[in-house]
């Protein structure tokens, strides 16, 4: 159990998350994190924990550590296109899909863009579920109709 508890304090620390989060809670920003990478390498852009044996020959060395130092990024040869999600029947699995999208964007976004991310998704549904999402303190408005985690 102490290895366990040692452990969740770890990640915890890692991702600079508050100790006591809920298991929802932790799980919710687990599946944003994965869907946030997936959408980074769908891009090209490849997260090397060790450049030299992942990626030997993608580009020097150096220039890998380096960049990756800096920005955390290095890049590779562009995924495939991302696939659209189904959107959700239910509101509560619309909400939590709405803010999985929101968290792997990279940079604000608003309900058009994120409907573009579902298969039937209408801005006029994602809109009311960002603004209740910004309400409840889940996201912010950094810009006229634009939102960010």
């Amino acid at each position: 159990k102490q290895l366990h508890d040692d452990l969740d304090t770890a990640v915890t620390d890692a991702y600079s998350w508050p100790a006591d989060l809920p298991d929802e809670e932790i799980l919710i920003r687990l599946v944003a994190l994965n869907a946030a990478r997936a959408s980074e390498e769908a891009r090209g852009y490849i997260r090397w924990l060790r450049p030299d044996y992942q990626a030997p020959g993608s580009q020097d060395s150096a220039t890998a550590s380096t960049q990756q130092e800096i920005t955390g990024l290095t890049t590779a040869a562009p995924a495939a296109t991302t696939r659209k999600l189904d959107w959700p029947k239910t509101l509560p699995d619309q909400i939590r899909a709405v803010r999985l999208a929101l968290q792997s964007h990279t940079t604000p976004a608003d309900a058009a863009t994120l409907a573009k991310s579902f298969t039937n998704g209408r801005r006029d549904r994602i809109q009311p579920i960002l603004e209740s999402l910004q309400a409840l303190g889940h996201v912010r408005e950094v810009e006229q109709g634009r939102f960010s985690t």
